[in-house]
């Protein structure tokens, strides 16, 4: 058996132009000691077959293609596929800075005592790929660190978990729509060993496709109110649709939302504004010094 100190885990339904592009630049920059892991949950776009085009070439290591009952279901298949020491994430549409990935990884093997460790955040719009916002939970991580708040949130798009660590955090709740945001919330209220890296490993990219906080006002807003009551979280707003404007990796549904009012971009369009975001992102990490911040 192989022995991995990380697991790249991706869960993805229907989305192959992205899926291809997030693919091209992860397998030119996996490493000999870690694994891909994907998950699908019965793409009738092609994005079925050409996994499994990969999976037989040896590209990726693990795959699985069946019905998911929801995006949590098929991200929880992903983590307990997984070998690695370390996990994480990889959301099929947005961008991933895996030099700084490695600086994470390493900083968690060489410390086993943390569970999680988080980053900063940059966040952009398909439709407006030139704004690129730089996004960060550091007063909020500061304040949990001091005790004045017994929980906070932040987004799993830049996120590493010891695998070890999810007999104590466990994996995320199905019942929950935006499952990122309660995840975050009992990670922390469970006083879960969280580090944080101040650099950027992951650029958010929000499109039509992403829109999960609108799907279901009054089921977000009940589950709002539980997850604020059962974590004693006051939170930005208290409000969990201001996850939405957090816009730190916010849920994403697997299945694709109707939003009449925006044209889909070509191809070409994405390939060209997804390879500005590798430029960017690459670029911000080469441009200033970043370092590792404890709980303790």
């Amino acid at each position: 058996m192989v022995n991995y100190n990380l697991s790249y885990i991706i869960a993805t339904r229907n989305r192959l132009p992205f899926l291809k592009i997030t693919l091209f630049v992860l397998l030119a920059s996996v490493q000999p000691d870690e694994e891909i892991v994907v998950v699908d949950g019965g793409s009738t776009d092609g994005s079925k077959e050409y996994l499994q085009s990969l999976f037989e070439e040896g590209k990726i290591d693990q795959f699985i293609s069946e019905p998911d009952k929801n995006q949590a279901h098929a991200w929880n298949k992903a983590m307990l596929l997984a070998k690695g020491t370390v996990l994480k994430k990889i959301i099929d549409d947005d961008v991933f800075c895996y030099e700084a990935i490695g600086e994470c990884k390493n900083y968690m093997l060489q410390n086993p005592g943390v569970d999680v460790l988080i980053s900063n955040d940059l966040a952009s719009a398909l439709n407006n790929h030139q704004n690129i916002q730089q996004c960060n939970r550091l007063l909020q991580f500061e304040k949990w660190k001091r005790g004045l708040m017994p929980s906070f949130t932040f987004g799993d798009v830049h996120m590493l978990i010891r695998r070890t660590s999810l007999a104590y955090i466990g994996l995320y709740n199905t019942a929950f729509v935006m499952m990122d945001w309660e995840y975050s919330l009992r990670i922390s209220y469970l006083k879960a060993n969280i580090a944080y890296y101040t650099g950027y490993n992951a650029l958010s990219v929000d499109h039509p496709q992403t829109i999960s906080s609108l799907k279901d006002r009054m089921l977000i807003e009940e589950q709002g109110k539980k997850g604020c009551m059962f974590y004693e979280y006051a939170g930005d707003t208290a409000e969990i649709s201001a996850w939405s404007k957090i816009k730190i990796g916010a849920g994403k549904l697997l299945k694709p939302a109707k939003n009449d009012d925006v044209k889909p971009q070509s191809v070409d369009h994405i390939d060209a504004i997804y390879a500005s975001y590798y430029d960017h992102i690459n670029e911000v990490n080469k441009a200033q010094g970043f370092k590792f911040l404890t709980k303790d």
